[in-house]
């Protein structure tokens, strides 16, 4: 597809940064466009809302009964808050061959894609039906996808593969780790500063409880699965935030740290959690905040082929992020990662934008997968 072609593509682009959909605000402006765009365009619609009523996800379809080709986005993006911008962030801009805007790369510029298709899927018999899931607060930890995967089943049936758009630079992602988050309350006794000794520092106890999983990090690094295909070949542990205490003359009688681990598949994230609160004693709790299953797809598996050929690549990586097709794939469901933009370029980054070259691409992705909708087999064939 060339780019006299995109017009349609930049139209619902424009769209949907105009949505300020980070993650903390509602979305549910944004759904109801997608909902009205599907909607006059033939597609079955089942709005999932969250326990506040303020978000939804949405699965939709269109085509005859069958197994079909899933393709996921999220309309969630990152904040915008203390980056410095050059330009508005949820106005669309096009400069040269750049597309700028907040989601322009993660990932409004594939959900875009994927409605153009839709508009052109509605006009073309398909044999075998198009299913899209939209989903919500991918950015905070896969929350929405977490809550929408259990109803798959019964509104979509099963397809025989699906494609998460996050930016890959169009390659093929078969792989990447899966993410458990926590948080750790460390209890101590309040106390004037004066007698110190006297009292348990909670800020101690978290420090203490920090090095034990610099200690697990490194034993990991040392014994544990590794993957050479990543840039980080093994089960990685990061603290991302530690505070307590109210005033220096008091000793602090609580801390709170928030951490992560992300496992390959060749580390069992149930062993990892049990060592992780062995050694966290009597004045730590812990809790999980946020969890997501890592992917894992061969490289010669039958997704994989048909990815490959319907991006038009032979270029088959493993990324660093997380996303979300680890639910897709725990649910049977052969996925893969195959988006526009590059995450490590673009992603979370002020002035984010995604290429006009970029979007040609995708939308050539898409339109092989209308062919193969159209051709009567299965997209797998």
């Amino acid at each position: 597809m060339t780019e006299d072609k995109l017009a349609e593509t930049l139209t619902v682009l424009d769209r949907l940064i105009a949505f300020n959909t980070v993650s903390a605000n509602p979305n549910l402006a944004l759904i109801e466009y997608v909902e009205s765009y599907l909607r006059d365009r033939g597609f079955s619609l089942h709005r999932i809302p969250d326990q506040t009523g303020q978000k939804a996800g949405l699965y939709a379809r269109i085509g005859p009964a069958g197994d079909g080709l899933l393709l996921s986005a999220h309309t969630d993006v990152v904040p915008v808050e203390g980056q410095r911008w050059s330009r508005d962030p949820f106005r669309l801009a096009r400069e040269g061959g750049r597309l700028y805007g907040r989601g322009t790369t993660d990932m409004k510029g594939f959900l875009a894609s994927i409605l153009s298709l839709a508009d052109r899927a509605s006009k073309t018999d398909l044999k075998q039906p198009l299913k899209l899931s939209i989903s919500y607060d991918e950015e905070v930890g896969c929350l929405g996808i977490a809550r929408m995967i259990g109803a798959l089943r019964d509104v979509l049936g099963t397809p025989c593969a699906a494609i998460v758009g996050e930016p890959t630079e169009m390659a093929v992602a078969i792989g990447h780790k899966g993410k458990i988050g926590l948080r750790a309350v460390a209890h101590g006794e309040a106390g004037h500063s004066s007698l110190a000794p006297k009292f348990v520092n909670a800020l101690y106890v978290a420090s203490d409880f920090m090095a034990r999983l610099r200690g697990l990090q490194d034993w990991y690094a040392e014994n544990g699965a590794h993957d050479s295909d990543y840039e980080v070949s093994h089960t990685t542990f990061h603290v991302g935030r530690m505070e307590g205490g109210t005033a220096l003359n008091i000793v602090p009688d609580r801390a709170d740290m928030q951490f992560e681990f992300r496992y390959l598949a060749g580390d069992d994230p149930d062993a990892i959690l049990r060592r992780i609160n062995e050694f966290a004693g009597d004045r730590i709790e812990i809790e999980q905040t946020i969890a997501y299953p890592g992917l894992q797809t061969s490289a010669t598996a039958k997704v994989t082929r048909m990815a490959c050929r319907l991006a038009a690549t032979d270029k088959v990586t493993k990324v660093a992020f997380g996303t979300e097709a680890g639910f897709f794939d725990g649910s049977g469901i052969p996925t893969v990662v195959c988006g526009p933009g590059s995450m490590e370029g673009q992603g979370h980054k002020p002035d984010e934008f995604v290429t006009v070259g970029q979007m040609v691409a995708c939308n050539a992705m898409m339109s092989r997968i209308l062919t193969a909708l159209t051709n009567g087999g299965s997209p797998m064939a």
